[in-house]
């Protein structure tokens, strides 16, 4: 069997069907993948939404577990998989009809174990996508250095290879054998860093390849605005002292200056100032709303992380 399929889920079994239906109708033979459906203690209908593929179909695995976080539930499907190559999925990730088949391509180019493939995630054609959104998907949008922080795809226009930074698990494979050596580290329980540690780790000690096959596309359908950004930045802000105790030599926690940088020009003034004309501008004043936004909630989850570090 060449591909393992583990897609995490909780609580969105109308997605999930959008998701499973598209990965059992790609390009390649069914019986060269399955597909590992870990359940991290959905309250919906997702198991019986599984088990409606399964009567159908017989390459799907469905794993539940209680509410423990997404590297928890990534790692237990990743013990049971039994392909030579892994992808990483999500419930809300939908893939095109050669998706497979373009991370197969890369695989068969790239048989070395440290070598692993990113594809290219969009929003999904059914969304209405805002202003926020754009913004998220561009991790350049401010003075070309600065944006949003789902994905930053510009950035690698015309490269072969991406750094730790690109390793989006929404759509990545690996070797099945490396992700056994190198599990996640479950110790993000909560959205933020879990990726870009793992990919920091497996190019430190693993020599990780990391190559870009923009025509691996998925589809992300997730609507989102600016309501979900407090929680995500606060998130982000929290697990940052994780991060930096295993790795301090990339000094991702802000030092003195630049902190002091962000409070001021993440001052409530001028955020309302930027909220109270964005209506009438065009996007580079969204995009520096949204930015600013961003970072005064990250710092925000920071003070709260530095506080549970020190009573925990």
């Amino acid at each position: 069997m060449f591909f393992s399929v583990v897609i995490t889920t909780y609580n969105r079994a109308d997605i999930l069907r959008l998701t499973l239906d598209a990965f059992l109708h790609q390009s390649v033979d069914p019986v060269d993948y399955e597909l590992i459906v870990v359940d991290d203690g959905s309250k919906d209908n997702t198991g019986k939404v599984v088990k409606t593929f399964q009567r159908k179909y017989k390459n799907i695995k469905y794993l539940k577990q209680k509410n423990q976080g997404q590297g928890v539930a990534r790692n237990n499907g990743i013990k049971i998989a039994r392909g030579e190559v892994l992808v990483l999925g999500q419930d809300d990730i939908v893939p095109t009809h050669d998706f497979l088949y373009e991370h197969q391509k890369f695989h068969y180019l790239y048989p070395e174990e440290n070598a692993a493939v990113l594809g290219f995630t969009a929003w999904h054609p059914e969304l209405k996508v805002n202003r926020y959104m754009d913004w998220m998907v561009n991790g350049s949008s401010i003075l070309g250095m600065f944006g949003g922080h789902q994905f930053a795809y510009e950035k690698l226009h015309g490269k072969k290879l991406a750094n730790f930074n690109f390793f989006y698990t929404s759509n990545i494979s690996l070797k099945t054998s490396l992700l056994k050596k190198f599990p996640f580290d479950a110790s993000f329980s909560s959205y933020g860093w879990e990726d870009i540690e793992l990919g920091y780790r497996l190019e430190k000690e693993a020599k990780l390849k990391l190559y870009y096959n923009s025509w691996a596309v998925a589809y992300h359908h997730h609507y989102m605005d600016e309501r979900s950004l407090p929680g995500r930045m606060e998130e982000i802000g929290k697990n940052i002292w994780i991060f930096d105790k295993k790795y301090p030599e990339l000094k991702k926690v802000p030092g003195p200056l630049k902190k002091t940088i962000l409070k001021f020009i993440s001052f409530a003034p001028f955020i309302w100032f930027l909220a109270a004309i964005k209506k009438l501008s065009k996007g580079s004043i969204c995009n520096l709303y949204y930015y600013l936004l961003s970072k005064r909630y990250f710092l925000k989850g920071m003070d709260e992380g530095k506080k549970l570090l020190k009573t925990g």
